[in-house]
């Protein structure tokens, strides 16, 4: 065995040319057809393409009927016709006018005319109602069966069910402009010369719409809402749990010993651990009635001066920041975009 091993030795230079490969296969993907651009070409390419890719920048992504992202698509997500949406047309010099926008696939010979993303459960793509994959169907709508014998499927329908609760059938493929995106409350994210990015703003794009946290684009509530102190107008959960969560911060701020004083996070929710204990002497009756008035005080105060929540209906809270195109505000009411495209599953 050891006679079969092999010591590399790299330049102090070779990371930088690791990152530079990688800088350059993001931006050009295959437009070179195999043979790297010389650096002339490369500068060339930038100068013609970044600017376009940066100002009409499409975002596609996977939607359930509620408005939410499920999955936001970027350059590796496999298309229904098992190519990857960089393989598809996404560099736009005009944004089409037509609805929905087309994304077809480059790949010689492939007749996809649209990118159209298919889920996967686990490794494997979903199943039609045929009991056949998705791959074992065709790649143009209405993706009828192409398996010898099968002759009830009329096109890929799926009962997959997303992790949203819908099923695969009531997604539909959202293809859109900044603009557009925009108006349906969603982040565009920063401005970036990458190649098919997609939906991708983030880290937080990677995962499914209900993990992020995030579904209307309005971005996380404010620390001060997270961070109120726990009272009788929170759920039963928080109120049973309060004393637990309380020793659980002394545990990390090193007990006791790192309390400062009566403004310590761990004396927040003191008046509500002191009420929720039932007083000497105190029946059933008297306690619960006790606890409903302190509960209608804490209403009228709560409606006297309250923390707005960003999710909640009638929320005025700032939507997505576009960084690739100039503020709404400078735009004329005229120049308004057509309706987002969509596309029924």
């Amino acid at each position: 065995m050891a006679g079969s091993q092999y010591n590399l030795k790299f330049g102090g230079n070779a990371g930088a040319s690791v990152d530079a490969y990688l800088e350059y296969r993001r931006i050009v993907g295959d437009d070179d057809g195999g043979n790297m651009f010389t650096p002339e070409e490369y500068e060339a390419y930038k100068r013609k393409v970044i600017p376009q890719r940066i100002k009409n920048r499409i975002y596609t992504c996977y939607s359930n009927p509620a408005g939410m992202d499920c999955k936001l698509i970027g350059p590796e997500t496999p298309c229904f016709c098992t190519h990857r949406y960089k393989q598809h047309e996404t560099d736009f010099a005009e944004i089409p006018s037509e609805r929905p926008i087309k994304l077809r696939c480059k790949v010689s010979g492939c007749l996809c005319s649209s990118y159209h993303y298919v889920p996967l459960n686990g490794s494997q793509s979903i199943r039609c109602t045929c009991k056949h994959l998705a791959e074992e169907h065709k790649a143009k709508a209405p993706y009828v069966c192409k398996r010898g014998g099968c002759t009830k499927c009329t096109g890929f329908k799926s009962s997959f069910t997303c992790s949203c609760g819908n099923t695969h059938n009531e997604h539909q493929m959202i293809i859109e402009t900044a603009e557009e995106r925009e108006a349906r409350g969603h982040p565009l994210g920063e401005a970036v010369p990458f190649q098919a990015m997609g939906g991708i703003t983030g880290f937080s794009s990677l995962a499914e719409g209900y993990l992020r946290l995030d579904p209307s684009g309005r971005g996380a509530p404010s620390e001060e809402f997270l961070n109120q102190p726990i009272t009788a107008l929170d759920g039963p959960f928080l109120r049973a749990n309060v004393n637990s969560i309380k020793a659980h911060h002394m545990a990390k701020t090193g007990g006791k010993a790192a309390i400062t004083g009566p403004e310590d996070r761990v004396f927040e929710d003191m008046e509500e651990r002191i009420s929720a204990a039932k007083k000497e002497g105190e029946s059933d009756m008297d306690y619960f009635e006790r606890r409903y008035q302190e509960r209608l005080k804490l209403e009228a105060a709560a409606k006297r001066k309250s923390i707005p929540n960003p999710y909640g209906p009638g929320s005025t809270s700032k939507t997505g920041v576009r960084k690739a195109l100039e503020p709404s505000s400078s735009r004329t009411k005229s120049s308004k975009g057509p309706n987002p495209g969509s596309s029924k599953q």
